[in-house]
């Protein structure tokens, strides 16, 4: 391969994981970035336009989904729809009875939306990787723009700002409950007296911190590895389109295999995002004696 190839090659690559951004830089002021670096100059205060409509987009079908199927329940013979939705909350309600031993009504909603929600965002990593990007860049082509400089990463899970703020969203919930129920008296007791007792407590306040701060990094970085991971891979087979009829037939295979062992991944991320956010939620409801 020449080094212009390897050029195009990676610069495909860095165009493909660069997110739309919009911030302040500091030389151009506030707009989208046109770039890789533009993004990073903008700081922690830019929004990844992309990730907030999608993520927000998807949720909102969700809701329009669930909420047009619960409206138009029926007791008789069940529609397609109706019996759909209603596997998925057995399916959640029955993992929540499973991992889930104390009362709360908040509990099976908030499982049944992550699961959703976090599957939906997922599913997105199976649509062509050059379509909607393309589709978009020309579509901004029109109002005068340089489709290389137009960004578009159709992954929220891709994106670790959408994975690491939903896991801070359950830590929060994490928090609240475990002081709600035992009091912030009980909650400080179990970081500094468990598990060695009062003349442990340096040891136990290390040990049950890095314990409480796991929990959120463990459900981000889980997520965000194995949908990042999904996503280069499809990027790569993609390159081998275009290098004649060999390669396209290949890369047709290739992507058609691994869609469909991804659909697993895919699955599997949502449903375990799931099962920690409700395992996490029950150990903030258990009081130690």
């Amino acid at each position: 391969m020449s080094s212009s190839e390897a050029l195009t090659s990676q610069g495909y690559i860095q165009h493909h994981l660069t997110n739309l951004t919009l911030g302040v830089h500091p030389e151009h002021g506030f707009g989208f970035a046109h770039s890789s670096a533009e993004a990073a100059d903008m700081g922690f205060w830019a929004i990844n336009v992309d990730t907030m409509f999608f993520s927000i987009l998807l949720g909102g079908l969700f809701i329009w989904f669930f909420r047009g199927v619960a409206e138009r329940i029926t007791a008789g013979v069940p529609g397609t729809a109706q019996n759909f939705v209603e596997w998925i909350v057995d399916f959640v309600e029955e993992n929540v009875r499973g991992s889930f031993s104390a009362r709360n009504p908040m509990v099976a909603p908030l499982a049944l939306t992550i699961f959703a929600w976090v599957f939906m965002m997922n599913l997105m990593d199976l649509l062509p990787v050059d379509l909607l990007p393309y589709l978009f860049g020309q579509f901004l082509a029109v109002f005068g723009a340089d489709p290389h400089h137009v960004f578009l990463r159709v992954v929220p899970t891709t994106d670790p700002n959408a994975t690491f703020g939903m896991a801070l969203m359950v830590f929060f919930l994490v928090l609240y409950y475990s002081v709600k129920i035992k009091g912030v008296g009980g909650f400080l007791g179990e970081l500094t007296l468990q598990p060695f007792g009062k003349w442990g407590m340096p040891a136990n306040l290390l040990l049950e911190g890095i314990s409480l701060l796991s929990k959120p990094l463990s459900l981000a970085l889980r997520l965000f590895g194995n949908m990042y991971a999904g996503e280069m891979i499809f990027i790569l087979i993609a390159l081998l389109y275009g290098g004649g009829v060999v390669l396209n037939l290949t890369g047709g295979l290739l992507q058609f295999v691994w869609a469909v062992f991804h659909i697993l991944i895919i699955t599997l991320q949502a449903f375990i995002f799931m099962v920690l956010t409700i395992v996490y939620l029950d150990m903030a409801h258990q009081e130690h004696h």
